[in-house]
């Protein structure tokens, strides 16, 4: 049996929670979720299993970008409430033993930061190298052009002009966030102190964005074309891992994450190899405890394409291997994970890797959360998550996507289609097709606590529409049900709590070859547990492999009230499992 390569540690055991705080609980009916309203269920929270919350960014912003452009990092924006709202969540959240990370937005800032308008208010102004400017080039006719190919994340060009100063600046996303010049030394000093502030009045740790993008490479040469046609190419190549960026997080780990007792974990997309990823985790100690990789959040992308709001049918094969990658990975060497099926930037995972549909939203939600709380890493929950909600119908009008990434993504296809067809009016319908199953804005509707109106999430107008089946898929349908999908998620992690080798064991796929069940073994000393999920609608029975040794498993937990045995029931034997039905099996 395998033993425990690593210390066991806090961090490792949490059940993170992740706030959207727009999205959450308004307390005083302006429409926008605040601090007050996350305050008030703090109890529902503890109730649940939680040990952490992480706060998407509340700091003053012009929310370009959903408050991810911030123009004051040591202030809470007015919307969210203020920095005594801020003091008194935290001592809530530390009263139930609980504790509170913050989202570090240190890759770029806001425009309307103080800093970003000295940098460029003058080539000579001492701000002026915080942030990546650069001169125009010139076209063989004389015509001004951008300093390089690369196209921003949210569509169109990298890089925006600024004619006082004849000069572009680079942003990675929107135009509003520009991006911060990390070597420079005094944009680094910048960067401990704010951190500092929020840790010395309490903080316990940061969800660090967009991390692995703070070092480009030297000369910001234009980006291969891999989109023939395409004017702007993504340039992830210069600007993702670039070739100082572990000296930097280094430099913070040691003026800053030393000094505390924290949970830091990396956001790190464009990245898919583990090579790439291993050095932010490993050695333990040396940069951050985790971080984000985004293979399995990109299985239903096109292949080789970033173009996360088209959809790609996923195979349940496709959908095991990049598990059992990432939880096999580098485990000896002290590898951690940091494991989610959904976040803020992904749609709902029941309408995406179960079935949405009234029949099955339940028991495949349920299933879901079998297969991601018996993994090895720290859970990371979305709001949400815990009641199964899932994406909102097709039926909804592009007015609806509120994301500025839905946004500008769709007015670009518009505008090709009418450029090539000469017509104002073109189809979008398939645009709004993969909107509907891959949008960011699925996760961002309200939180629906309630069947009240606006399902009790704010007494006034909502920012954002909430999804129509809020008066029958709700927390307070669900509180009093045993068995909900909430009901079922706080039993699923208190079986994670009660047997922490689900935390720390190995992990080995047996079903590598079948392509509706996903079956793996968790073992960690002395203690096993059997993992089998079907995937899928149809019926499946799935056989054991006959060399292995079945004796002693016995059935423990599972989204299904009834089941057909009481254990595996001889060796080398079959799992008779429903449709999306998953079980879990114990051997101590």
């Amino acid at each position: 049996m395998a033993s425990l390569p690593f210390p066991k540690t806090w961090w490792k055991e949490a059940v993170v929670y992740q706030i959207y705080p727009a999205s959450f609980l308004d307390s005083n009916g302006d429409g926008i979720g605040d601090l007050n309203g996350i305050f008030s269920k703090l109890d529902y929270l503890k109730d649940l299993g939680v040990n952490v919350l992480w706060l998407s960014p509340i700091y003053k912003s012009p929310l370009a970008d959903m408050g991810y452009d911030i123009s004051d990092y040591q202030d809470i924006d007015p919307r969210y409430g203020t920095l005594e709202d801020w003091d008194n969540l935290l001592a809530g959240v530390h009263a139930r033993g609980m504790k509170l990370i913050m989202d570090l937005v240190v890759n770029h800032s806001s425009d309307e930061h103080s800093w970003f308008v000295q940098s460029r208010s003058s080539k000579s102004d001492p701000k002026r190298d915080w942030y990546i400017w650069r001169p125009p080039k010139y076209d063989s006719e004389g015509r001004r052009q951008e300093p390089n190919n690369w196209r921003s994340v949210f569509q169109g060009s990298a890089w925006d002009y600024d004619e006082g100063t004849d000069e572009y600046y680079l942003h990675l996303y929107v135009s509003k966030q520009p991006d911060f010049n990390w070597d420079n030394p005094e944009v680094r000093d910048a960067a401990w102190d704010l951190m500092k502030f929020w840790l010395d009045r309490g903080c316990d740790g940061f969800r660090m964005d967009v991390i692995n993008l703070i070092s480009k490479v030297e000369g910001l040469p234009d980006a291969p074309i891999i989109e023939p046609g395409e004017k702007y190419q993504l340039g992830s190549q210069y600007f993702a891992n670039g070739p100082r960026v572990h000296e930097y997080i280094r430099e913070m780990r040691e003026k800053v994450l030393s000094r505390y007792d924290l949970l830091t974990v990396g956001e790190t997309p464009f990245t898919h190899d583990t090579a790439e990823l291993d050095p932010y985790v490993i050695p333990p100690g040396e940069e951050l405890n985790m971080v984000f990789q985004f293979e399995l959040m990109d299985l239903d992308h096109p292949k080789g394409e970033h173009t996360p709001l088209v959809y790609r049918p996923w195979k349940v094969k496709e959908f095991k291997e990049v598990i059992n990658r990432w939880q096999t990975y580098k485990r000896d060497e002290g590898y951690w994970n940091a494991v989610f099926t959904e976040n803020h930037d992904h749609p709902r995972a029941v309408s995406r890797f179960g079935d949405d549909s009234d029949k099955w939203r339940a028991v495949s939600a349920k299933m879901l959360a079998i297969s991601q709380v018996m993994q090895s890493g720290t859970q990371y929950v979305f709001q949400g998550q815990e009641l199964g909600l899932k994406n909102f119908p097709r039926s909804w009008g592009i007015e609806e996507y509120k994301d500025v990434a839905s946004q500008n993504y769709y007015n670009r296809i518009r505008e090709h289609r009418q450029r090539e067809s000469g017509k104002e009016d073109v189809d979008m319908e398939d645009v709004l097709d993969g909107f509907q199953k891959k949008a960011r804005d699925h996760s961002r509707t309200p939180m629906q606590w309630d069947s009240t109106e606006h399902s009790g999430f704010t007494s006034g107008t909502p920012w954002m529409r909430v999804n129509d089946d809020y008066a029958t898929c709700n927390a307070a349908n669900q509180v009093d049900d045993d068995d909900s999908v909430l009901a079922f998620w706080k039993a699923a992690l208190k079986f994670r709590k009660d047997n922490d080798f689900l935390i720390y064991g190995d992990f080995t796929d047996i079903s590598t070859d079948h392509d509706q069940v996903f079956a793996y073994l968790r073992n960690l000393q002395n203690q096993s547990a059997l993992v089998v999920l079907n995937f899928k609608e149809k019926e499946v029975e799935y056989s054991l492999d006959p060399a292995r040794n079945w004796s002693g498993f016995v059935f423990a937990f599972g989204n299904y009230k009834e089941v057909d045995d009481d254990g595996i029931r001889e060796l080398g034997g079959a799992v008779k499992l429903k449709s999306f039905e998953g079980r879990v099996y114990l051997r101590k």
